[in-house]
């Protein structure tokens, strides 16, 4: 499979930000996407995450189907264990309906207290939900009705109204990278899905636990294997980090008071540090002959092919991503290419 490319779009804002207006730039974003030869937009899914503003992500994408049609539309990621699976059979299955096939399921446990407890579930019970919840997810776009008494739903002769158009199902990106995460992968989902704070050395055990695991499943590596970026470029070097530095830092001030980087228990949390060290064999910035050489470097250690990349944070102008993916599309696409 030659490598793909594609864009997370965030939504979040600081608060004071008129987002009807972020909102129609993002659109605009999209379309540009289209145009330049992008494969994929994704949208996460955070709820509560004051003091950013954020927007929901299945009317996201079911908006962004209308403006960019030919893209695939990543759920990445739905936070699985907060949700009943009926629900998530049918808004998925609905969205895949409207785009004719173009849906990717990500999936992830989740790791904020808040998200959690607003609905209901806790991190203790995280990882139990998640599989319940996929495995109903699964049978209810296969078989015609399901029976089946999950720790927090009962499903009685259940069926999915709006099953997917693509057979089985659409492709299952598992995200994050606790061992017992990409053990899950191997097990239950189409591919793993390899986070964006992991250093290319940890990518690099990550990836031998996850063939150790498909191994022990049967499983041949995946076609499609993706893994989430932050990615900035610009004409040259320095000008990518004086550009990119304060907002990435503001991201992930964010990330390191939410407890992402401590949510492996044996890794030490590396998310507080300067950007300097923040970036290093980590995120993908600079000239476009830098952030073409970060990828091939990615590729050839990992063998990751569809990159989905973070190219907008807190407190960037939107005109600024929007000119980073016009370059990342001129420049570094061909680069990539010739190089792998």
């Amino acid at each position: 499979m030659s490598m793909q490319f594609g864009i997370m779009m965030r939504g979040q804002f600081p608060e004071g930000e008129n987002v009807a207006e972020r909102f129609a730039e993002m659109m605009e974003q999209a379309r540009m996407l289209e145009r330049l030869g992008y494969h994929s937009i994704t949208k996460g899914a955070h709820y509560s995450t004051h003091p950013l503003q954020d927007l929901q992500q299945i009317p996201f994408l079911c908006r962004v189907a209308a403006e960019a049609p030919s893209l695939r539309l990543n759920a990445g990621v739905l936070l699985l264990p907060l949700h009943k699976p009926l629900d998530v059979a049918e808004q998925l299955g609905t969205l895949d309906i409207m785009t004719n096939g173009k849906v990717i399921f990500g999936c992830g446990v989740g790791y904020r207290d808040v998200e959690f407890m607003a609905f209901g579930a806790s991190r203790k019970l995280r990882a139990r939900r998640f599989e319940e919840n996929l495995t109903a997810i699964k049978r209810l776009w296969t078989e015609q009705t399901v029976t089946m008494k999950g720790s927090h739903f009962e499903l009685k002769e259940a069926s999915c109204s709006a099953k997917p158009v693509q057979k089985p199902y659409p492709p299952i990106w598992i995200g994050g990278s606790a061992d017992a995460v990409i053990e899950r992968a191997a097990k239950m989902g189409t591919t793993w899905y390899a986070g964006p704070n992991d250093r290319l050395d940890e990518l690099v055990s990550q990836v031998e636990t996850y063939k150790r695991a498909l191994d022990a499943e049967g499983k041949a590596f995946p076609e499609e294997f993706p893994i989430r970026r932050e990615v900035f470029c610009a004409p040259t070097r320095e000008e990518a980090y004086r550009l990119a530095k304060e907002p990435i830092m503001t991201k992930y001030k964010a990330y390191h008071a939410w407890g992402l980087g401590r949510s492996r228990p044996d890794a030490k949390d590396e998310l507080g540090q300067p950007f300097e060290e923040l970036l290093k064999d980590r995120f993908f910035i600079g000239s476009p002959d830098d952030v073409a050489e970060q990828i091939i470097n990615f590729n050839k250690r990992v063998g990751m092919n569809h990159i989905v990349m973070s190219m907008h944070w807190p407190g960037l102008e939107v005109a600024r991503s929007m000119e980073t993916m016009q370059l990342i599309a001129e420049e570094v696409f061909p680069r990539v290419q010739q190089g792998l």
